[in-house]
C-alpha cells in the first residue's frame, strides 16, 4: 500500500515538464456512461471520432474492444478466450492486483497521478494468458463526451510469460467537449519471453489538455514497441513514458511523430532504464513545428553491462513564431555500455522541393511529399490505417503553404 500522506501532499505538485494546469477547473466526469452493447451500432458522431483515431467500430480484424466514455466503460467485448478484458474495478473484485497497481508509476509523482490515486479511478484491464499469441489487435478507445470535464483513468496491461499482443489505442473528444482534461495512468507488465506492440493515436479538441503517465516493466527477453502519433491541434500535451528493462536481454523501442500547430504546447519524451545485462533500447522522434511549441525529450540510462541503445530526435520548422527544442540525454553507471544519440532541427531543403517540382509536382505537393516521408521515417512497420491517418492530417494541415 502506498503512503497516503505522500500522495495527498502531492495533490498540488506541479509536473516536472509542460505548462501547469489548474485541475480544479474541471469536474470529474461520470463513471457510469451509457452502455453500448453492439460496437457496430454506436452513434454517427462517435463512429467518426473512433475511426479518426484508428479504432474500427466493427468486430472484424480485432480480438477485442474496450470503449471508455468519460470515466467508465461503455463497451467491452472479446473474441478469444486467450485474453481477459474488463474494467479495473471489475478486475479488482476478481483478483488481488496489489502486485501491479502503482508499481510502474508512482502515485506521488505529481498532481495528476495523485488525483487518479485518490479518486481510485477506473480504467481498463488487459491480460494475455501465458504462451498465447493473439493474432489480431485488441483496440481501446478513450472518449471525453462532456465539456469542461476531467477524464482520469488507470489502466493495467499484463502480457504473461511467452505471450504476445498488439494494442491499438485511440484517444479523442466529442465535438462539444474540446475544453477538457485527460489524465491517463497506464502500467504495463511484460513477463519473460513475452512481447507487446502498443500504438496510440491522439486526436483531441483544440483546448484539451492531456497528461498521460505511463510505465512498463519488462522481464527476461521481453520486447516492447511503443508508437505514438499526434497530428491535430491540441491545447497541450505533456508525456514522458518510461520503460524499465529489468530482465536480461529485454528490449524497448519508443517511436513518435508529432505536429505542433499554432497555439499548441507539446512536451513529449520517453526514457528507458537498461537495468539488466544485454538489454537494448531505441528512441526515435519526428516532429514538425507549425507555429506551436514542440519539445522532444529522450533519456537512456545504462545500468548493466552489455547494454546498447540509440536516441534520435529530428524536427522540422515550417512556420515562424513557434519553438522547437530537442533534449537528448545519455547516462551510464557502468563501463561496458554502448549508447549514442543524435538531434537535428532544420527546414526543408529548397533543392529537394525544386527537384520534385521539375518532376511535375506543384510546390505544395512537393513540400507535402517531403514532410510525409519525414514523418513516416519515425515509425517503421505502420499499419495501413495509421499511414492513412498521417496522409489525411498532412492534407488537412496544408503543410505546403
Amino acid at each position: 500500500m502506498q503512503n497516503g500522506k505522500d500522495v495527498i501532499a502531492s495533490a498540488d505538485k506541479k509536473a516536472a515538464y509542460g505548462p501547469d494546469i489548474d485541475i480544479g477547473k474541471y469536474k470529474v466526469s461520470t463513471y457510469t456512461p451509457e452502455k453500448v452493447d453492439d460496437i457496430e451500432k454506436v452513434s454517427d458522431d462517435m463512429k467518426e471520432r473512433m475511426v479518426n483515431v484508428g479504432v474500427t467500430p466493427c468486430k472484424k480484424g480485432r480480438s477485442g474492444t474496450l470503449l471508455f466514455v468519460d470515466n467508465g466503460p461503455s463497451h467491452i467485448s472479446k473474441h478469444t478466450d486467450d485474453i481477459e478484458l474488463m474494467s479495473i474495478r471489475e478486475a479488482a473484485k476478481r483478483y488481488d492486483l496489489s502486485e501491479y497497481l502503482w508499481k510502474a508509476v508512482e502515485p506521488e509523482k505529481d498532481k495528476y497521478t495523485s488525483k487518479t490515486y485518490l479518486e481510485d479511478s477506473d480504467g481498463y484491464f488487459i491480460r494475455v494468458k501465458a504462451g498465447k499469441h493473439i493474432k489480431e489487435p485488441v483496440q481501446t478507445c478513450m472518449l471525453i463526451n462532456r465539456n469542461k470535464q476531467m477524464q482520469n483513468v488507470h489502466n493495467i496491461v499484463i502480457v504473461e510469460e511467452g505471450a504476445s499482443l498488439e494494442i491499438i489505442t485511440g484517444c479523442t473528444t466529442s465535438k462539444h467537449a474540446g475544453e477538457s482534461l485527460h489524465i491517463g495512468i497506464s502500467e504495463t507488465f511484460i513477463k519473460d519471453n513475452a512481447s507487446l506492440t502498443f500504438s496510440m493515436i491522439h486526436n483531441w479538441g483544440e483546448s484539451t489538455h492531456v497528461r498521460p503517465r505511463s510505465g512498463a516493466i519488462l522481464g527476461k527477453n521481453a520486447k516492447f514497441v511503443n508508437n505514438y502519433v499526434i497530428l491535430n491541434r491540441v491545447g497541450s500535451v505533456q508525456s514522458y513514458p518510461a520503460a524499465y528493462l529489468n530482465g536480461e536481454g529485454a528490449s524497448a523501442k519508443f517511436s513518435s511523430i508529432c505536429l505542433s500547430h499554432e497555439g499548441s504546447d507539446i512536451d513529449m519524451g520517453s526514457k528507458v532504464e537498461l537495468n539488466a545485462q544485454g538489454t537494448s533500447a531505441e528512441i526515435i522522434s519526428r516532429s514538425i513545428t507549425l507555429g506551436g511549441r514542440m519539445i522532444a525529450r529522450g533519456r537512456l540510462s545504462g545500468n548493466a553491462s552489455g547494454a546498447k541503445a540509440h536516441l534520435e530526435c529530428r524536427s522540422l520548422v515550417l512556420r515562424d513564431g513557434g519553438l522547437t527544442f530537442a533534449v537528448p540525454e545519455l547516462e551510464s553507471t557502468v563501463a561496458d555500455v554502448e549508447m549514442t544519440h543524435e538531434a537535428a532541427v532544420g527546414k526543408i531543403a529548397r533543392d529537394q522541393v525544386e527537384y520534385l517540382m521539375m518532376r511535375g509536382l506543384t510546390e505544395d505537393e512537393a513540400v507535402g511529399m517531403i514532410v510525409r516521408g519525414f514523418l513516416e521515417g519515425g515509425i517503421t512497420g505502420l499499419p495501413e490505417h495509421l499511414k492513412n491517418e498521417i496522409d489525411n492530417a498532412i492534407e488537412k494541415a496544408n503543410l505546403g503553404s
